[in-house]
């Protein structure tokens, strides 16, 4: 060939790259996976180092996957956790994940799912919005199945018409079906909640699904600082044989699976064994309490709340909103202080009652239309507390939530100046007539 001549490919375009170059030896793409440790849960969340970087909420989840020894996920397309199982998908091609594939659909990612975590792996999985309802059926089964599981909710809007913008009213659809459910606020919970939920799900006076939710784009596709362990350490791997429920095998079906003819007629004994199983079921959700407490720092957490007049409650990204117009009435003189709740299956009841005991305004800004946030703090403190509550304000429909929205009902409950933003009906207590009070209680 003459140093003119130009090597081109079929279609006639010249060939501009650049063959790589030989190499001595073969890197092993699983290598860092295989020199993974493994250390106590006890290590990883309390005693470990950390340190910081500056990653999205779907990165922050593959960064928990990485550290979680997860045996099976499985995943479905929908946006916006498509991204975050497309990021697990890398670490399963890295080694850090044992088998991963593609279902065809939700209801049979979730069958799948189903199947996995029955066997005795460590399973994951994820959906969002229409996604999370299309599986529902089979997520309402996970916990009368005893099935330990984590999947991520990213809330995005399911009413029509369509869009694909955060709203979380999805989570009212996971609130009572016997799973735990975990509310991140930020990349940081994304995070530690991920983890955190393997290990409490697989306890075995526990076994049951986690869920944990995140107000979709707000957190997953945002960046946040998140501290994070060395990523060459790793949970413990599953230990099925410690659960609540034997693994299915081919010689001993397990109690959870309903072979005997008694269980599947209308008769007394089919009601008593439906009534006891899911008695032990929301059992198990409060045994959890005490796991939390231990791994995760609490149910809740409290900020200049002792001495304040008024109490903001939120969860989720609500809860970013609040702390800055906590912020905002602190520059006009307001004492006003801040719970984030971070677990709502099991909810911190007792705690909230204690924290709310001597407030006299309660606000509860919400991302959804039906205030199932405000209808939970409304039945948690109801008699414990002389607090008037605001249900509100809530934004929906992929609205972000302007702050002042939040300081606007503090100072207007604080005054008695009406609110423009939340009607009467979703305001109970203070001076409030009667008839309203029993219109908002008939909406709980």
């Amino acid at each position: 060939m003459s140093e003119t001549e130009v090597k081109t490919n079929p279609q006639g375009d010249p060939i501009t790259s650049v063959a790589a170059p030989p190499s001595a030896a073969k890197k092993d793409p699983h290598g860092e996976a295989k020199r993974q440790k493994v250390v106590t849960p006890e290590y990883m969340f309390l005693e470990a180092p950390r340190t910081k970087e500056f990653i999205t909420g779907s990165e922050a989840a593959k960064e928990a996957i990485r550290r979680s020894n997860v045996d099976l996920a499985i995943a479905y397309p929908i946006t916006p956790q498509s991204e975050t199982m497309q990021l697990v998908g890398v670490l399963y091609g890295e080694g850090y994940v044992k088998e991963y594939y593609r279902g065809e659909e939700e209801v049979g990612v979730m069958a799948a799912i189903a199947g996995g975590s029955r066997a005795g792996v460590r399973c994951y999985t994820a959906t969002a919005g229409p996604g999370t309802l299309r599986g529902l059926e089979g997520i309402a089964s996970w916990p009368g199945h005893r099935l330990p599981v984590v999947a991520m909710f990213t809330c995005r809007v399911v009413n029509a018409p369509l869009a694909i913008q955060p709203d979380n009213i999805e989570v009212a659809y996971l609130l009572n079906c016997g799973m735990i459910v975990f509310h991140a606020e930020n990349q940081q919970d994304m995070f530690d909640f991920t983890m955190a939920g393997f290990t409490i799900s697989e306890k075995n006076d526990v076994t049951l699904p986690v869920g944990v939710c995140c107000d979709g784009f707000f957190v997953t596709h945002a960046r946040g600082y998140v501290r994070m362990q060395d990523r060459g350490i790793k949970l413990p791997p599953r230990e099925a044989w410690r659960g609540a429920v034997p693994v299915l095998d081919a010689e001993n079906p397990p109690a959870r699976l309903s072979r005997d003819a008694p269980v599947q007629k209308s008769n007394f004994m089919a009601y008593n064994i439906h009534a006891v199983w899911q008695q032990e079921v929301w059992a198990a959700v409060e045994r959890s309490r005490k796991y939390i407490n231990k791994y995760m720092g609490g149910l809740l957490t409290a900020e200049n709340v002792e001495g304040a007049e008024a109490i903001i409650i939120a969860s989720g990204s609500a809860a970013a909103q609040s702390r800055e117009a906590v912020r905002l009435c602190k520059d006009k003189g307001l004492n006003v202080g801040l719970i984030k709740v971070r677990s709502l299956r099991p909810f911190p009841t007792k705690e909230l009652r204690e924290l709310c005991k001597n407030a006299k305004l309660i606000v509860v800004p919400e991302f959804n239309y039906v205030g199932w946030l405000a209808k939970e703090v409304a039945t948690a403190i109801y008699g414990y507390s002389k607090a008037k509550i605001i249900g509100g304000p809530r934004v929906y429909g992929g609205q972000s939530m302007p702050v002042e929205l939040i300081l606007d009902e503090v100072e207007s409950g604080l005054t008695g100046k009406k609110s423009t933003n939340v009607a009467m009906s979703q305001v109970m207590g203070g001076s409030i007539s009667q008839d309203e009070v029993a219109h908002f209680m008939r909406s709980i």
